[in-house]
């Protein structure tokens, strides 16, 4: 069976994702540049201001708002090291009480707040989450540079965790063997950096998880 020709900003089956996050990669990340085919100029450099909602018992499912959308991913199976995530649900605000009730909080695994209203705006959700003692709203600013590194979609950014700033680096496909030679050309030895993800990451820069970053 012939392997998905993946291109950057279209939606493929469900990706593997090498990524790690620490001070300084620019080794690895001027490699990754020089590395990487032509890709389309708007993701040479993309800017987003998101917030992604953290659950202190919940590390399956990553929620974040971003444009006023609310897009949670669920965790599906690591092969290799490799993490597997796949789309749990989409919504838009005003959001229902429906919704609410049987989809966002319970993939964020903790006790039901009181819902009184038939819908609820941005604002009015957040509320409800700061209100949370189990769930706390992390403001994520990212500045992200795409590439592409032997059929992976790659991505170096710059990230604001609540104005902390941190380095990413990652690369993503559905063919595991890919992601591990991409890992290994950009630079020797970030394939031992340890591969976490963006909540594994912003727990630890808020204190919720007592372990260090990449570097």
């Amino acid at each position: 069976m012939s392997k998905e020709e993946l291109k950057i900003g279209e939606v493929s089956k469900p990706r593997f994702e090498y990524r790690t996050f620490g001070q300084d990669f620019g080794a690895a990340h001027a490699r990754m540049a020089r590395l990487s085919v032509p890709v389309p100029e708007k993701v040479w450099e993309r800017h987003s201001e998101e917030i992604y909602i953290m659950s202190k018992t919940n590390d399956l499912n990553n929620t974040k708002i971003r444009d006023g959308k609310m897009d949670i991913k669920t965790y599906v199976q690591t092969i290799d090291g490799l993490e597997q995530w796949n789309p749990l649900m989409k919504g838009e605000f005003p959001i229902s009480k429906d919704v609410l009730e049987n989809e966002v909080f319970p993939a964020f695994q903790v006790e039901m707040p009181s819902l009184s209203q038939d819908t609820y705006t941005l604002e009015e959700f957040l509320d409800m989450i700061d209100a949370h003692a189990d769930l706390q709203g992390v403001k994520v600013h990212k500045q992200r540079y795409g590439y592409m590194v032997n059929d992976t979609i790659c991505e170096f950014g710059n990230v604001l965790i609540n104005g902390a700033k941190i380095c990413t680096i990652n690369s993503e496909s559905t063919e595991v063997e890919d992601i591990k030679k991409t890992m290994a050309d950009v630079a020797n030895g970030m394939e031992t950096a340890e591969n976490i993800n963006y909540l594994q990451a912003i727990k630890r820069v808020i204190g919720w998880i007592n372990k260090p970053l990449a570097n």
